[in-house]
């Protein structure tokens, strides 16, 4: 009766031990009931990750921080022991993240799978990943604003020199001077546009009339297409014509003939032959000039008196007759 006791106490203190170690291992999220897979993941810098810190995918935990230790030989590197207590497939080029789960600065790993083809076994290391602390991500927001801003200081700074140089005493005058240009040829530009506007209300028939006959004449030549397009046949024959006709020899042939007229005019105003003799000498010219003097004295001669030539009887000849006088 004893012994049955003491085997009965045994029982329940050994009971009692597993319930404490399995009520330790409850609390600190570990079932040691369930089919566990364990991960390991290098750290430089953990980021005050704790042990029994969770491990997240897509928000949901599947698993949680086992332990954390330095690794041999790994000059500070620390080692994260990782296990997934979630049935599911991991593949191998995931990447385990310590990032913040909350604004009190609590950590967790979360896990961000990768496309490989290749699961994760249990006992492999996986790429890790620490995510930048407020300071850095601050930092790396403003530091391209500090660039920018660094960026318009040397542009304002330029800025300013270019202003101290034109607004010295030279400057101002040459800038005052071309504002008053400015506003001269703005002014000239307002008197030419009135100008024109003018013209063109006083000459707005005539603008019309000029419109109206350019259109006629448009029309005319879209009408007159096909006699245009003739007159081009016709003169692209006459081209063509001209260009397999003897064109050449003609006009050598006319330039012979030239300058043989050039010979013979060369020689009658040298007054050579009968020609050059009747052009330049005058003897000639006098003596048809005495010629027709002459002629003219003889027929007037013979209007007033035609009885010295000319007579007429019908009862024998008549022997007076007045004698011609020569012309002195």
């Amino acid at each position: 009766m004893f012994k049955r006791k003491e085997i009965r106490v045994a029982l329940f203190f050994i009971f009692g031990l597993f319930l404490l170690y399995w009520g330790i291992n409850y609390l600190k999220g570990k079932n040691i009931f369930a089919n566990e897979m364990v991960l390991y993941a290098e750290y430089e810098n953990v980021a005050s990750l704790q042990e029994a810190n969770p491990i997240m995918l897509n928000g949901f935990k599947i698993g949680q921080v086992s332990t954390i230790s330095f690794k041999e030989g790994g000059n500070g590197t620390l080692w994260v022991k990782l296990i997934i207590t979630e049935d599911i497939d991991i593949p191998i080029n995931t990447v385990a993240r310590i990032e913040s789960s909350d604004l009190l600065g609590s950590k967790a790993v979360v896990f961000y799978l990768g496309d490989s083809k290749t699961m994760a076994n249990s006992g492999e290391t996986i790429k890790s990943e620490l995510e930048r602390d407020l300071k850095e991500e601050v930092s790396m927001q403003i530091l391209p604003l500090k660039h920018k801003a660094e960026e318009l200081l040397s542009s304002f700074d330029s800025v300013l020199v270019i202003l101290q140089t034109i607004f010295n005493e030279n400057a101002r005058d040459n800038l005052s001077r071309s504002f008053e240009s400015i506003k001269n040829t703005i002014s000239s530009l307002e008197h030419a546009s009135y100008n024109l506007d003018t013209l063109m209300s006083s000459q707005r028939y005539r603008l019309s009339n000029i419109f109206a006959n350019v259109e006629s004449i448009t029309d005319n030549l879209k009408n007159n297409n096909e006699r245009i397009n003739n007159i081009f046949k016709n003169l692209d024959a006459v081209s063509d014509s001209l260009v397999k006709s003897d064109f050449k020899s003609t006009i050598n042939n006319a330039n012979s003939s030239l300058a043989q007229f050039n010979v013979v005019m060369t020689k009658i105003n040298q007054g050579q032959g009968s020609m050059g003799l009747l052009v330049n000498n005058d003897s000639l010219y006098n003596n048809l000039q005495r010629s027709a003097e002459e002629l003219d004295f003889l027929i007037e001669d013979l209007r007033l008196n035609p009885g010295r030539y000319l007579h007429f009887s019908v009862f024998g000849k008549n022997q007076k007759r007045n004698a011609y006088t020569p012309r002195k």
